[in-house]
């Protein structure tokens, strides 16, 4: 079934909701709800996900999907999935209402537990970065497609990134055990896209997140050359009984800065971490 995928139609169906996404933006006002868990929906929410759901559904009818706002599974109709696509079909909803430009469109396709295509787009700068398993990592905007690369120097100064709505207080031990850094936020899954390009060298999340929030972001990075694990050194995985993501350090793949972490982890009486 993965060998018929055409990222390129993934790509253009991401590119229509994010245009719909982004008339919405720019209008002088737009409506906002409030969903069961307190978190904020917006007309942009819903029609991006119509698009990104009939799209899918007409070129790959018989692939599941799992998006943010529709009716997920339950696990015992989830276990026996090979692969499904994870949809959420605007990351960064508090980003949107701030008007910062720092939200996005991600879908990514998850085969076997791990992220195997993922599609971001940023519809306020108008552009799309799009990765698959062992084809590497791109971005794209209107003058053209480029590939990305994770940075693999280090940095006299390491790079961090760091969510702009969501930063924890149980970060500050890892992000002391990086040594001298510099500090960037971001909103939304722009910040995997960071590490993909080279921009930054560290995203570490310890607050909750979905797994809708991180595939598409993750395929990226490890595609570009990055590295993305869970707070016990294991590979973020999906599918997993509860859609929850406990935390994660998504880096650009450097081994200095894999081995500080791990070494915070260990060390840590409050994570631990397998070797």
């Amino acid at each position: 079934m993965i060998e018929d995928l055409q990222i390129e139609k993934i790509v253009d169906i991401v590119h229509s909701a994010s245009e719909e996404v982004l008339k919405i933006y720019n209008q002088a006002s737009f409506k906002v709800e409030t969903k069961k868990d307190n978190t904020p929906l917006t007309l942009a929410d819903k029609v991006s996900q119509d698009i990104i759901i009939k799209g899918l559904k007409k070129h790959y009818p018989d692939i599941p999907i799992i998006s943010e706002e529709s009716e997920q599974a339950g696990f015992k109709t989830r276990e026996s999935w090979d692969c499904f696509w994870l949809v959420d079909p605007l990351d960064g909803t508090k980003e949107f209402i701030k008007r910062n430009g720092e939200f996005t469109v991600n879908v990514a396709l998850i085969y076997r537990n791990t992220p195997f295509l993922g599609v971001v787009s940023i519809p306020a700068l108008k552009v799309i970065y799009f990765g698959q398993k062992e084809k590497g990592s791109f971005k794209k905007d209107l003058r053209s497609t480029e590939p990305i690369f994770a940075n693999k120097d280090f940095r006299q100064a390491i790079t961090l990134v760091r969510s702009r709505s969501h930063a924890s207080r149980k970060e500050e031990g890892a992000i002391a055990s990086l040594g001298k850094i510099e500090q960037v936020c971001a909103g939304s899954s722009l910040k995997f896209c960071y590490v993909a390009e080279g921009k930054a060298d560290v995203y570490l999340r310890f607050s909750r997140t979905m797994e809708w929030d991180t595939a598409a972001g993750q395929c990226i990075a490890e595609n570009a050359g990055g590295k993305v694990f869970d707070l016990q050194g294991n590979p973020l995985r999906y599918n997993k009984e509860s859609l929850y993501n406990s935390g994660f350090f998504c880096i650009s793949g450097l081994k200095e800065i894999e081995d500080r972490l791990k070494s915070y982890l260990k060390s840590d009486s409050g994570l631990s971490i397998k070797t």
